[in-house]
This record gives structure tokens, C-alpha cells and sequence, in this order.
């Protein structure tokens, strides 16, 4: 009679096998964005202000700041400019309004924002939510420094070998 032999495998050969496996068999599940536990469907049904005291509402998940200027209420051409994504669709909108908030339902939307010479055109994703439009779009550029000038004397010409 043959005895039959002990199928052992070992811990790096079943490592390999169940790596092997998860590799094959699933693909990685891309995590849905939340805003501070609410889902972008659920924000975009949520009111910018309470029509009731226990109901939940945009301005009272942004920071502080954004909460604090939007209190103070809308000016009028910032009111102007919301009116104005909803009416776009899917065109980019220009505006010189770097001081608006950005809320949930610019999300998707392209907007160029005027940096003080040209418009810097951005895509609004999920994470920029309660920044303001300002931030997206720098308005100064790093200094390039050349050579030494026409009159520079020669010790400041001098360039330490470090």
C-alpha cells in the first residue's frame, strides 16, 4: 500500500497564492468623496440656509470664515455670479469674483478666474468646497533673479564655491 504524500504548503508560497488571487479577482474600488460625512448627491439637495431649526444646510458644514462672510449675506454681484453657473450648463464661466465661496453646486463646473492680467481657467472637483475662488488662481509669480547688474562692483559679482 502507498501512502499518499501531504500536500504542505508553505507561508510564502500561500501568501504568493492568496496575492495571487486578490490580484485576478478584484479591481480597486475607487472610495465616494464626502463632505464632512455628506455625499455630493446629498449636498446638492441640502439648502444653502435652514427652512427649519433641526434640518441640515450647506453654510453650516463650511468653515468658519466662509460661514461668517456668508452671514453677512451675498453682495450683489456674487449673487449674480451663482445665478449665472446655473444658467451656463456646461460652458466656462468668467469672472473677476475671486472673494466667492466655493459651494457644492459649482462641483463639475469650469470657471477662469481673473488673476490681474489673464484668466486662469480652473475645474472645480469635490475637495475645493468652502475655499474661495481667490485661491485657485495666483495673482503674484516667483522672482527670477539673473546675474549681477551693469554697475555691480566685483565682490558682488563674487559666487561662493559651496
Amino acid at each position: 500500500m502507498a501512502r499518499k504524500k501531504k500536500s504542505f504548503m508553505t507561508p510564502k508560497a500561500s501568501r504568493r497564492k492568496s496575492r495571487k488571487r486578490l490580484s485576478t479577482t478584484s479591481a480597486r474600488v475607487k472610495k465616494e468623496f464626502t463632505y464632512r460625512g455628506f455625499t455630493m448627491e446629498e449636498l446638492n439637495n441640502m439648502p444653502l440656509w435652514p427652512e427649519t431649526e433641526d434640518q441640515d444646510y450647506i453654510v453650516g458644514l463650511l468653515p468658519s470664515r466662509v460661514r461668517r462672510s456668508l452671514g453677512r449675506g451675498l453682495s450683489v454681484e456674487n449673487e449674480n455670479f451663482i445665478h449665472r453657473m446655473k444658467r451656463s450648463g456646461s460652458k466656462t464661466v468668467r469672472t473677476h469674483r475671486r472673494d466667492m465661496p466655493i459651494l457644492p453646486q459649482f462641483v463639475g463646473r469650469r470657471i477662469a478666474i481673473h488673476n490681474g492680467q489673464h484668466f486662469v481657467e480652473i475645474d472645480i472637483k469635490p475637495e475645493m468646497i468652502g475655499h474661495y475662488l481667490g485661491e485657485f488662481a495666483v495673482t503674484r509669480r516667483g522672482v527670477a533673479h539673473s546675474g549681477p547688474g551693469v554697475g555691480a562692483t566685483r565682490s558682488s559679482k563674487h559666487v561662493p564655491l559651496k
